[in-house]
């Protein structure tokens, strides 16, 4: 499936006083709607949540799942789950954010982050009402630790398995190398992608979402990313 055209998306020329998802008709409709595409996926899908962990014990010995703290609506914190991608305990071996040639990932982990397959389990978070399909992507709270005042506005939604950021920095690792590669995603990439976070919350609408999500499953393996923005 390729784009008809251009994601047009322009930053608003002034702070918004009141955004979309402020008005809690569309909070409700929102939730209705990450209801029912959660439940329907976490029912199509089952199949893959047998097979997958399956093959990422047959590939590495641990857990099949991994359990991450990460901020949510208003700062809470929460714990989100994903297929493991990593060797056991490689969050104690490591930061929070994975870098280019990360010696953490294992095979199977590999092919997991390619196809986003890893990012199933937030179905389960969606149901739960932690998370949203669509919203900008929860943070490990090392990082929330240096969000400015204006960026918190990102915390005042739930947030979401896809987003406009994550399309745009959807290789985000091969950005982060040398030996700064911390300082640049927390002085650069974070930014501009709370700033992507932010327009989207300005303009949110329920077929904005539907876009985002079109654009993550059908969309996101081969498009340019002029069409993204």
């Amino acid at each position: 499936m390729k784009p008809t055209g251009p994601m047009s998306l322009s930053p608003p020329t002034t702070a918004s006083p009141f955004r979309p998802l402020d008005r809690s008709l569309n909070r409700v409709f929102k939730r209705l709607m990450d209801l029912t595409l959660a439940c329907a996926g976490l029912l199509a899908l089952a199949p893959l949540f047998l097979i997958i962990p399956i093959l990422i014990k047959l590939d590495s010995p641990g857990p099949a799942f991994y359990v991450a703290k990460r901020v949510g609506r208003h700062g809470r914190p929460f714990r989100l789950y994903k297929f493991r991608t990593m060797h056991r305990d490689a969050d104690r071996e490591g930061p929070g954010v994975t870098r280019a040639g990360d010696e953490r990932i294992t095979r199977m982990g590999h092919f997991l982050r390619q196809t986003k397959l890893d990012e199933l389990p937030q179905l389960i978070n969606v149901v739960k009402g932690e998370m949203s399909l669509v919203g900008p992507r929860p943070e490990d709270p090392r990082y929330v630790a240096h969000y400015t005042p204006q960026q918190e506005a990102v915390l005042s939604v739930a947030p979401g398995i896809t987003s406009l950021a994550s399309i745009r920095f959807r290789n985000e690792e091969t950005l982060l190398v040398g030996q700064q590669w911390e300082r640049i995603y927390i002085e650069k990439i974070m930014p501009e992608k709370i700033r992507i976070d932010v327009i989207y919350l300005d303009n949110w609408s329920p077929s904005l979402d539907l876009r985002i999500l079109l654009y993550t499953f059908f969309v996101l393996p081969s498009t340019d990313e002029k069409y993204l923005l």
